[in-house]
C-alpha cells in the first residue's frame, strides 16, 4: 500500500474513534468469513465491525488521543465501533464469543475510558436502556405516590379530629 493510502486509512481510523462511542477489540482468529458475516449481524445496526492494521491502529488512537489500545494490537485483530448502545453490541459479542470460542474480546474504550474484557462481560449483563428507564419511571412514580401520601396524611387527620370534636359537640348537647 502507498503511503497516501496509508494515512487515508490511519484518518478514517481516527474519525471512527472519535465519533464512536465505544470501541471494542477482538482477535478473529479461527473465525470463517461466514461466522463474521453472523458477528456483524449480531452486533446490530449501530456498530460497524472492521478488520484493521495493527499499526494502523496504534496510530489513529494516538491520534484521536485513545492510549487504551497500548498493548493490545497484536494478532489478527478487528474492531467493533460502536455508535448506539453499547450494552447491545457487547450483548452480541458475549453472546456470538459464547458460540463460537475463537472470538476472543481483548478489551476497548468507552467515552475516552480503557475498559476491560471483564468490564464488557458486565456492561452485556445489564439490562437494556428500555428496561432501565422503565424501573427508574416506576420507582420516581412510587417516591412520588408516597410523598403525596405523606402531605396528605396531615390534612386528613385535621379532617378526621374535626368531625369527631363535632359529634362530641352533637352528643353532649342532645345529652
Amino acid at each position: 500500500m502507498a503511503r497516501p493510502d496509508k494515512a487515508a486509512a490511519v484518518a478514517e481510523l481516527t474519525e471512527k474513534l472519535r465519533q464512536s462511542t465505544a470501541a471494542v477489540l477482538t482477535e478473529y482468529r479461527g473465525l470463517t468469513v461466514a461466522q463474521l458475516k453472523e458477528l456483524r449481524t449480531a452486533l446490530g445496526s449501530s456498530t460497524q465491525y472492521a478488520v484493521v492494521k495493527n499499526t494502523l491502529t496504534n496510530l489513529a488512537a494516538k491520534d484521536a488521543g485513545i492510549d487504551a489500545f497500548d498493548g493490545q494490537l497484536t494478532g489478527p485483530t478487528a474492531i467493533a465501533f460502536i455508535d448506539g448502545d453499547p450494552v447491545e453490541a457487547a450483548k452480541g459479542l458475549r453472546d456470538f464469543a459464547k458460540a463460537n470460542p475463537a472470538l476472543v474480546v481483548k478489551g476497548g474504550v468507552m467515552d475516552g475510558n480503557a475498559i476491560t474484557a471483564g468490564d464488557i462481560t458486565k456492561l452485556a449483563d445489564l439490562e437494556s436502556r428500555e428496561v432501565l428507564l422503565a424501573k427508574a419511571a416506576g420507582a420516581m412514580k412510587a417516591k412520588l405516590h408516597q410523598a403525596a401520601y405523606v402531605f396528605n396524611a396531615p390534612a386528613s387527620k385535621a379532617v378526621r379530629t374535626i368531625e369527631a370534636l363535632r359529634e362530641k359537640q352533637a352528643n353532649e348537647a342532645a345529652a
